[in-house]
């Protein structure tokens, strides 16, 4: 009986999120602020949340943000994520307002609580493709 192990999917950057993924090799999270009205907006949004203004630049934040909800993930759903179960799928708000869907690592799931402080880490996946997550500030 051989085993063969499933790669997880990576995400394929394109030009409106490349700056995002490529942004953890300079230890960067970084966010397309509007340059209409200075809101920052999550990554690939091609209109502004805010004021629906098509311009944008990349900029850096600080990596900080608050736990503001997770769901613990049990059941499998992709076989690239078999070795991780049980893992947490977590929304971190930013300092600076977005919220990310993202992992939270160097703390147990049983640890985790509504309202922690995080900090940003990358997890390099690829040539290029750093995912940001979050652990313990």
């Amino acid at each position: 009986m051989s085993t063969t192990t499933v790669p997880k999917p990576i995400p394929e950057p394109d030009e409106f999120s490349e700056p995002f993924f490529s942004g953890g090799a300079l230890g960067k999270l970084r966010l397309p602020r509007c340059k209409d009205c200075a809101t920052f907006n999550q990554p690939g949004v091609r209109v502004c949340v805010n004021c629906l203004g098509e311009a944008f630049e990349w900029t850096a934040v600080s990596g900080r943000g608050t736990l503001h909800t997770f769901g613990i993930m049990h059941q499998r759903y992709h076989p690239g994520f078999d070795a991780e179960l049980p893992y947490n799928i977590s929304v971190v708000e930013l300092d600076e307002g977005p919220r990310l869907n993202t992992n939270v690592v160097g703390c147990a799931n049983d640890q985790l609580k509504v309202g922690m402080k995080l900090k940003v880490t990358f997890d390099h996946v690829a040539e290029g493709v750093y995912l940001p997550k979050f652990e313990p500030a």
